[in-house]
């Protein structure tokens, strides 16, 4: 692997991260529980990781503008268009999930 500067990392990071948070903006049919139980984080975990890094920087940004730069509209409104209600299976797998 060549050996990249710290400039050129962050970059190629903060790329990955806009990307990623795109793929989810344009596939809202994947639901937050349906991240959490296959890969446990979802939207709300970014959104809170940017606020801490929002934090870490002395930058004011509340949680519900973070989760609006991470959905793409503000969450309640996303939550009314595109969640659907989690099955009972889903929830159950969460929640053995939480529980080991």
């Amino acid at each position: 692997m060549a050996e990249l500067d710290n400039q050129t990392r962050t970059e190629l990071e903060a790329a990955a991260f806009r990307t990623l948070v795109q793929h989810l903006r344009d596939n809202t049919d994947i639901q937050n529980i349906d991240l959490m139980n296959l890969a446990n984080f979802c939207r709300n975990c970014l959104s809170k990781w940017y606020k801490a890094a929002a934090d870490a920087k002395g930058v004011d940004l509340d949680y519900e503008g973070a989760r609006e730069l991470i959905y793409g509209m503000p969450y309640a409104e996303w939550k009314e268009k595109y969640q659907t209600a989690a099955t009972s299976e889903k929830l159950t797998k969460m929640k053995e999930k939480a529980d080991h």
